[in-house]
């Protein structure tokens, strides 16, 4: 029942409900023009159609007006997303070409743990840095520890996936050897090492 409800919010939106009446406006105006007069005559609207052209052509011009105002907001939309998205891809790349050594082992947690979504501290600089420059996303459930301080899940973002790659982060190629784990592991933030200890104290 609330679902119901809920479609039928949405179905009357306002935005919906004055684009059908302009497209109706539209319709109706461009048939009583364009109408040929014996099926005006027929309809008994052969004497009010000269009478009331005026109107008519005002509300054709209206409804033109809106569809037009509506194509050069998509447009404008259009171009305002792609710019976004251009700046946000310069913004990674730049980002990449200048990791520090906190921020890329940060970001090879992300497949030493082998998983999509990392717990890690808000208050991070390395975190705050990725997050700032579109390499991390933040996905909310928030939590809060009296040492460690309030902390979140995050991910990498879909448009930074393709930058990082094996040689970005200085992973080995194909299966590391127990050495090169053991580097790997060593060069971990400190940060996640005082985290997962945590959470080994909470559970």
């Amino acid at each position: 029942m609330f679902k119901l409800k809920l479609d039928a919010v949405k179905f009357f939106s306002p935005q919906k409900v004055m684009l059908k009446l302009m497209l109706w406006l539209m319709v109706s105006c461009i048939v009583l023009l364009f109408c040929p007069a014996n099926v005006l005559e027929l309809l008994a609207l052969d004497e009010f159609v000269p009478e009331h052209a005026h109107f008519i052509g005002l509300g054709l011009i209206i409804s033109i007006a809106y569809f037009l105002s509506q194509l050069v907001n998509l447009g404008l939309d259009e171009s305002i997303r792609y710019l976004s998205d251009k700046r946000t891809i310069e913004t990674i790349e730049a980002k990449v070409n200048l990791l520090d050594r906190a921020e890329r082992a940060l970001l090879r947690e992300f497949f030493l743990q082998g998983s999509t979504i990392l717990t890690l501290p808000q208050n991070e600089p390395a975190v705050k840095s990725l997050l700032n420059t579109c390499i991390l996303e933040c996905l909310g459930n928030e939590r809060h520890y009296a040492i460690q301080g309030p902390t979140a899940d995050y991910k990498i973002a879909m448009k930074a996936r393709r930058y990082l790659n094996r040689e970005v982060l200085r992973l080995p190629a194909g299966e590391p050897s127990q050495e090169e784990m053991q580097h790997l592991l060593r060069a971990r933030p400190q940060f996640l090492n005082g985290l997962m200890q945590n959470r080994k104290h909470v559970a």
